[in-house]
């Protein structure tokens, strides 16, 4: 129960209003110690709860009576907007009780309202890296008294390239006196340097192991023969799948775009989201999709993370995505809260390999699914490796052996060539012996 943590009456009073009951488990393990202001590095699944793990010590900690607002107490880092405007979202539930005052700063926004903002000095700022670096270099930005710094989604963050811009806004809060670094995977050597570097002796909570990830979503393989084939299976699954909102994720912009064409031709209420969609599009693409007047998204990985939506049921995977952290992300958009949902993926034959290197980095074994009305000619590999992996055809050794007699010949008969001792011109001497025979030119014709 949220009434056994030591938090203040009007939080307890919003989580109340809020419906809040009972803690998820990485708000049961987190908030004690945040409210005892250890630092905490906290690895769990998105969709966990871990925001108001995170939010509500905080706000415990920055209660109290109205007053003149003199500095920035507390920063709080994500990766995209969208995670930064579902953050500013809850602290704004949780803090409706209190007069504490949130600021965002993302791109795609007006800068000088933004920093208009700054002047007004929030006690929480909440942002992307790039745009809280650009307003710190105009000279709107002072971090010098950040008490509480977060790191949300961290492992995103490094992936987006954001390190030097992270590294240098922790610089910029020397004062602070809890940092807490939340992930949805362990990620690798990049956050455990970030880890080294930002937090104080911390206290490690991994409340799921990446095996452990989405218990509630089914997780099928369908094979393919070609992306003709895959586009085919995508038709059949729209058209007979019981779901209420989907996500089909692709690797490339032109894919995304195909897909979204192939939809909107067949009337489907659809959506793509990619790197070339400006704020606006973004925007009305996550709303969209939220209000229900679009039932399907086509999407990159841009919208892996970051997308939190009610009723989506469906994760199509047309591309597989390039790794494991990746492949968890892209699931984490469904079976969200407990909820069920299905994640399928589709696999060519140069999908394989990668497919069971995922598998292998889940320790899970994917479900495998036929569906007779769109059956191809590909069922996988007929030989595997014991890691799973296809193995590869193996050049046969009599052709080895007599490429390797053809070079050798031709390197003989090469070395014969240059040793053979060069023929000696032929000399012109006399029958005797003695001076060389002189050529005699030919005689004019004698003039008649």
């Amino acid at each position: 129960m949220f009434s056994e943590f030591a938090l203040h009456e009007r939080l307890l009073k919003a989580v109340a209003e809020l419906k809040f009951v009972e803690p998820t488990p990485v708000q049961a393990a987190a908030i004690p110690l945040a409210l005892q202001g250890r630092d905490l590095r906290v690895t769990a699944q998105t969709g966990s709860g871990k925001t108001a793990a995170f939010v509500l010590p905080i706000l415990n900690r920055l209660i109290g009576p109205a007053k003149i607002r003199v500095s920035i107490k507390t920063l709080i880092l994500l990766p995209t907007r969208e995670l930064a405007q579902q953050t500013l979202k809850e602290v704004e539930r949780f803090s409706q009780f209190t007069f504490i005052k949130a600021g965002l700063i993302t791109g795609g926004e007006d800068f000088k309202v933004q920093a208009a903002m700054l002047r007004k000095v929030p006690d929480i700022l909440i942002g992307t890296p790039g745009r809280m670096i650009e307003q710190l270099n105009a000279g709107n930005l002072d971090l010098k008294e950040v008490e509480v710094l977060v790191l949300d989604e961290a492992d995103r963050m490094l992936d987006m390239g954001f390190a030097d811009d992270v590294q240098r806004l922790v610089e910029e809060c020397p004062n602070r006196q809890q940092t807490m670094l939340f992930s949805a995977t362990t990620g690798g050597s990049g956050l455990r340097e970030m880890v080294a570097k930002v937090l104080k002796n911390p206290e490690h909570l991994q409340l799921n192991a990446v095996s452990q990830l989405n218990e509630t979503t089914r997780q099928q393989i369908i094979t393919a023969d070609h992306n003709q084939h895959k586009e085919q299976i995508v038709n059949w699954l729209l058209a007979n799948e019981t779901y209420q909102k989907a996500i089909i994720f692709t690797n490339t912009r032109a894919m995304a775009d195909r897909i979204y064409g192939r939809l909107v031709a067949q009337e489907y209420k659809a959506f793509v989201l990619h790197g070339e969609k400006d704020q606006k599009d973004r925007k009305l693409a996550i709303d969209r999709l939220k209000q229900g007047g679009v039932k399907i998204l086509v999407a990159t990985d841009v919208a892996a993370r970051g997308l939190d939506v009610d009723g989506l049921d469906l994760v199509i995977n047309f591309d597989m995505p390039r790794s494991g952290d990746e492949y968890v992300h892209r699931i984490g958009r469904t079976g969200r809260a407990g909820n069920d949902g299905l994640a399928i993926s589709l696999i060519c034959h140069g999908d394989w390999n990668l497919m069971s290197s995922i598998e292998r980095y889940l320790k899970q074994s994917f479900e495998r699914r036929t569906i007779k009305e769109v059956k191809g000619t590909y069922g996988g590999p007929k030989k595997v490796k014991a890691s799973g992996k296809a193995v590869g055809v193996k050049k046969k050794k009599t052709d080895a052996k007599g490429d390797k007699k053809k070079v050798a010949a031709k390197t003989a008969n090469k070395r014969k060539t240059t040793n053979r001792p060069k023929a000696e011109a032929p000399s012109l001497v006399s029958k005797d012996g003695m001076a060389p025979l002189k050529r005699r030119k030919p005689e004019a014709p004698a003039a008649e």
